[in-house]
């Protein structure tokens, strides 16, 4: 069967592809000017702040009014800060401070950030209730368990992002926290009522959607009271009945990852995923990080058949098509403006306290300690190796850059004794630094042997606990593992004499 060539180009409106490494090949511009809607930035495409700005304006050399996105989240989740860290603390520090005026302004910096580099659309905030404290995907990059708190966050992250010109796309609709599995490799189910979804998981949509939030990204879990037996993504009743009719969203339906488990394996395929999702009313379809032009094509063909032979109405076609452009259109004008209305004096104030000093003050805010890290001077710093979500990628982390001359070892806390451990301290105390450390069997088990039988502290970078190792000295909680999170754990331990003021 021939594609038409105009439903073609409608297809490739409602695409965000990818390519790999730092400059663009021909055929993403090529794509672009046929009518792509736009791309997707990974770590793989980030080098440094110039190479970054660079990169946008060749994208946008094809087409000025291209939709370059990136998962800019700030703490664990960070694109800009792949190479050595984030410089802002993710939501669930956010959360622990508290304070919604804080998070407008950490997010209106990391606006700029993104705003300076070209892109206009990031796939932030997440805004799921991290209800599961097992949960392997969200965790850290959840404002917290309660809705009300998260909800009370959501509205002014959005607020401060888009004061900077680059539009929002709060996620994972109709919400990611309460599953166990990462749909990136399979398809979880969250199997409740829709009277808890509304109470539970939702009000953070509510809130982004009255906070005038340009997007929402969709999940990948089922919610067989809502989706049947297949994910959000390519439910009707979750994208048009719940989140448009009933919630009154006018903006951006975003598809999370199309290559996820969650996605092509319920589907059978990427192709056949964007044409599912497109039929439940998705708008924008992100087919994810491995892509090349052979795969767009294969994407933007399937959907032109679909919407050919009536599997997509045409009229569905051009709605997806006609808001993504509007979305672009929004984007362009607010880069134009942005430099007055309502973000303006989150700006001033930022600019003036720097971005440096503003990351640390909102990552002192979160630090939680118990105990008197006083009695840990000149430790031995033993960071337990832990594995790292798809959506983080692996990113540096821990205290290695603040430590001067103190010694560090990295070990698998399975791999290694307590006794080994006091031997190679030799004299001095031991510092455990590590990610979830309650909930890796052997994690635990070393820190409680290590604490009940010699001067122990315990930096925890992950989700956290009311677990104590009993008889440890200290036991500060960071609440994410930021380059700023480390950074103020290590002012804490004494490691740094140097002290931004408060400033936030």
């Amino acid at each position: 069967m021939a594609i038409d060539p105009g439903l073609r180009r409608l297809a490739l409106r409602t695409l965000l592809a990818a390519f790999p490494g730092p400059a663009a090949p021909d055929w993403a511009l090529d794509l672009l000017a046929d009518g792509l809607a736009g791309f997707t930035l990974f770590g793989t495409n980030v080098t440094d702040p110039a190479q970054l700005a660079r990169l946008t304006a060749r994208l946008r050399s094809a087409r000025s009014d291209a939709l370059i996105a990136i998962d800019e989240e700030g703490g664990d989740v960070t694109r800009l800060g792949h190479r050595q860290g984030s410089g802002y603390p993710g939501n669930a520090a956010l959360g622990a401070a508290d304070d919604p005026d804080l998070t407008r302004l950490v997010y209106a910096a990391m606006g700029d950030d993104l705003a300076a580099a070209g892109i206009n659309l990031d796939l932030a905030p997440t805004v799921d209730v991290n209800t599961a404290a097992e949960n392997p995907i969200i965790g850290t990059r959840s404002f917290g368990a309660d809705p009300a708190l998260v909800a009370r966050h959501t509205g002014p992250a959005v607020e401060g992002l888009q004061s900077s010109g680059v539009a929002a796309c709060a996620k994972h609709f109709p919400g990611h926290g309460a599953t166990v599995t990462d749909s990136h490799l399979s398809l979880p189910t969250v199997d409740e009522t829709l009277d808890l979804l509304r109470a539970r998981d939702l009000p953070p949509f509510a809130a982004a959607v009255s906070a005038g939030v340009r997007a929402v990204m969709s999940a990948h879990i089922r919610v067989p009271v809502l989706t049947g037996d297949g994910p959000a993504t390519f439910s009707r009743a979750a994208l048009e009945g719940l989140l448009r009719e009933e919630y009154g969203f006018t903006g951006v339906i975003v598809t999370d990852a199309l290559e996820m488990r969650g996605a092509a394996g319920a589907a059978g395929g990427i192709p056949r995923a964007a044409v599912a999702a497109l039929a439940a009313g998705a708008d924008l379809l992100c087919i994810g990080a491995l892509v090349d032009r052979e795969l767009v094509v294969a994407v933007a063909d399937e959907v032109a058949a679909a919407a050919g032979d009536g599997r997509i109405a045409a009229v569905r076609l051009e709605q997806a098509a006609e808001r993504n452009a509007e979305l672009a259109s929004w984007a362009a004008r607010a880069r134009v403006t942005r430099a007055g209305g309502a973000g303006a004096a989150a700006r001033v104030s930022h600019e003036a306290a720097g971005r440096v000093e503003l990351g640390i003050c909102a990552a002192r805010r979160a630090l939680r300690i118990d105990g008197d890290p006083a009695g840990l001077a000149g430790p031995l710093v033993v960071q337990l190796v832990s594995g790292y979500s798809i959506a983080e990628g692996k990113v540096p982390w821990g205290l290695r850059p603040f430590l001067g001359a103190v010694e560090q070892v990295d070990v698998v806390a399975s791999e290694v004794t307590a006794d080994e451990l006091i031997q190679r301290a030799a004299g001095r105390p031991v510092l455990l630094v590590g990610r979830r450390v309650h909930q890796d069997a052997g994690s635990r088990d070393l820190a409680e042997k290590l604490a009940a039988a010699w001067p122990t502290g315990v930096v925890e970078m992950g989700w956290p606990s009311a677990w104590r190792p009993e008889g440890a000295r200290a036991f500060l909680v960071t609440h994410g593992a930021s380059l700023a999170s480390a950074r103020v754990a290590a002012e804490a331990l004494g490691f740094l004499t140097e002290r931004y003021a408060d400033a936030s």
